[in-house]
């Protein structure tokens, strides 16, 4: 089990299917950890594959025709990671003890406070046993950064051979956990889009995930959770399956990449002030649950609560908020995302979607409905992905050929399940919608029209970034790049090297260019406040005493937020550049939240 203190204080999160797909072994060895998505088994093989050759490693290719052939695909992909890791990290240790030159700039990309840095400051000013000291220091202290995967909950689907459904543990977020279980790893599962009771107490059935006699989790989770009282149902939920959340990474529910779970009107500051001061009850409510759970089970009881992290990422774009956020919420750690895939030593991005992300202005992210889930999704204009969509269309075939089938979870059409991005589905409700035309306005026709095509192939699109990347052939119809970066990466417009990155984060260096970007906090205001006059002026249906009631909690919480930040730049050391200038805006946003009107006029 690995006890030294990690290097940074920032982690870079998954970003779509495969965008982070291998950024573990691009990144680890500095101590940098990442989260690769596991859900598709077809690019992991390909990347498996691909990194065997790189590696003059003996490859063994898992076929589609063996059974459980997707989490074995799973398993081996990590296992490789695992191994490629750790051998790139005994060479860069290597390299550090040898070179001067390398250990020197190793240092600037460390954090100013660590004693990590501190400590080799200190070596590479001696002269005498220079390596052996580095060499030992550097055994003492430093750890490859965590190789963490992602599973989104409710990407499950049920899974069928000639038309017989399989048993639940071949759902597909079930097939990712039982290919991390598998694997040779000690690290951490990150659960995002919420709760799978199923899933979740399939997590039982593995005993990586349970302490040992030491206390020790071999494998751990993590919950990706947008507010306190979520963090607390879905802890208290495992624990009473004996099972720990070692970290709840929070995420601001706008002002990050993919997938945008908006709140009820709760801002960023206000829930991370809640996890501050109710971290202690989430540790001593789970604990107590845990043990008794445990007791039943036979499993060893720690004697001590384990450690619960909390982590917090989304929009985060300069060095003063990264330290605040750590500061005044003391957090762990800070997730930096969007600002990655600017990075080539970090993430999967073929050069021509790198480019379109650097141009991309403010106006060109924004939040759409392209996902089949039905949930937001933050995504940017101009991409291929939109051009041959559109193509399509304009063809008459709107919709994707789906091969992949991990979003087929609309039951419309029968328990197998279909995709609403599928050609399948769009031709079928493009007909319906066709049958009524004489019925509707011009206007209507139109908008039902785009609400059925806009849907994109994210199975497809957000893997093919990597796949050119790699230069691993695409096969099928042309679909495209879908990417899915946070609207904060607007203020970043050109390609940086890692460690510029890096430095950038600990206030050493300067990557980005615009210099009237707004707080992180007042810009995450903007994006509610928009999302609630949006969801109000584009309501169709009959106003009913529920959705009235959820209008108001929404805009109560967002003046409620607004207050908590006028007495936060009151009383902060932070900020004090641009104090006045967000204290302005913040009046401003009181002043247009105020002025959103709730529609009254219910019908019952």
């Amino acid at each position: 089990m690995n006890n030294k203190i990690p290097a940074h204080n920032f982690h870079i999160p998954v970003m779509g299917l495969a965008y982070t797909i291998d950024s573990p072994i691009r990144v680890a060895q500095y101590g940098i950890s990442s989260v690769i998505s596991i859900i598709d088994d077809e690019i992991i093989e390909k990347m498996n594959s691909l990194y065997h050759k790189r590696n003059n490693l003996s490859y063994t290719e898992i076929s589609n025709k063996i059974e459980d052939y997707r989490a074995k695909r799973i398993t081996a992909y990590l296992d490789m990671v695992h191994d490629v890791v750790n051998v790139k990290f005994e060479n860069f240790k290597q390299e550090l003890s040898k070179s001067k030159e390398a250990l020197s700039e190793y240092i600037e990309m460390l954090p100013g406070k660590s004693d990590l840095k501190k400590g080799l400051e200190n070596l590479v000013e001696q002269k005498e046993n220079f390596t052996e000291n580095v060499r030992n220091f550097l055994e003492n202290h430093l750890s490859p950064g965590s190789i963490d995967v992602n599973v989104m909950t409710k990407v499950d689907k049920d899974n069928f051979v000639k038309g017989e459904q399989l048993p639940v543990m071949f759902n597909d977020a079930h097939v990712s956990l039982r290919g991390f279980a598998n694997s040779k790893l000690s690290s951490s599962i990150v659960l995002s889009a919420g709760m799978n009771p199923r899933l979740y107490s399939y997590f039982e059935s593995f005993p990586d995930f349970f302490p040992n006699e030491k206390g020790e989790l071999k494998k751990k989770i993590i919950l990706k959770v947008s507010d306190f009282r979520s963090a607390m149902i879905q802890g208290n939920f495992l624990a009473k399956k004996g099972l720990w959340v070692s970290e709840y990474r929070v995420e601001s529910g706008l002002n990050c990449g993919g997938h945008a779970f908006a709140t009820d009107g709760l801002l960023l500051g206000p829930i991370m002030e809640e996890f501050k001061q109710k971290k202690n009850d989430l540790i001593a409510s789970a604990h107590e649950l845990m043990v008794n759970a445990l007791t039943q089970k036979g499993i060893p009881v720690p004697v001590q609560p384990l450690e619960m992290k909390i982590t917090v990422q989304g929009g985060v774009g300069t060095a003063e908020e990264h330290e605040f956020l750590l500061e005044n919420y003391k957090v762990d750690s800070i997730g930096w995302g969007s600002p990655f895939l600017l990075v080539p030593e970090a993430t999967s991005v073929d050069k021509e979607t790198r480019d379109l992300l650097s141009k991309s202005k403010e106006e060109d992210f924004y939040l759409s409905n392209i996902s089949p889930l039905g949930i937001p999704f933050n995504t940017v204009k101009g991409s291929t992905n939109e051009f041959f969509k559109q193509e399509k269309i304009n063809k008459e075939k709107a919709g994707s050929s789906c091969p992949k089938k991990y979003l087929a979870l609309s039951k419309e059409f029968g328990p197998e399940g279909i995709c609403t991005a599928s050609r399948k589905y769009q031709t079928v409700k493009l007909k319906d919608l066709e049958e009524v035309k004489e019925d509707i306005t011009l206007k209507e026709y139109d908008k039902r029209k785009t609400k059925i095509t806009e849907k994109s192939c994210l199975c497809v699109g957000l893997v093919n970034s990597s796949y050119l990347e790699s230069e691993i052939p695409i096969k099928g119809e042309k679909q495209g790049v879908v990417v899915c970066p946070g609207p904060n990466l607007a203020y970043f417009d050109k390609e940086v090297s890692l460690s510029d990155m890096v430095k950038h984060i600990y206030g050493n260096e300067n990557v980005m260019h615009e210099l009237n970007r707004p707080n992180i906090f007042v810009n995450e205001l903007k994006m509610y406040v928009e999302y609630l006059k949006n969801e109000i002026d584009e309501f169709s249906e009959s106003f009913t005493n529920a959705q009235t009631k959820k209008w108001k909690t929404f805009k109560n919480n967002l003046i409620e937020g607004v207050n908590y930040y006028e007495q936060l730049f009151t009383e902060t050391s932070f900020f004090k550049n641009n104090v006045k200038v967000v204290q302005v805006q913040l009046a401003d946003y009181k002043n247009k939240i105020n002025c959103i009107e709730i529609p009254e006029n219910v019908k019952a």
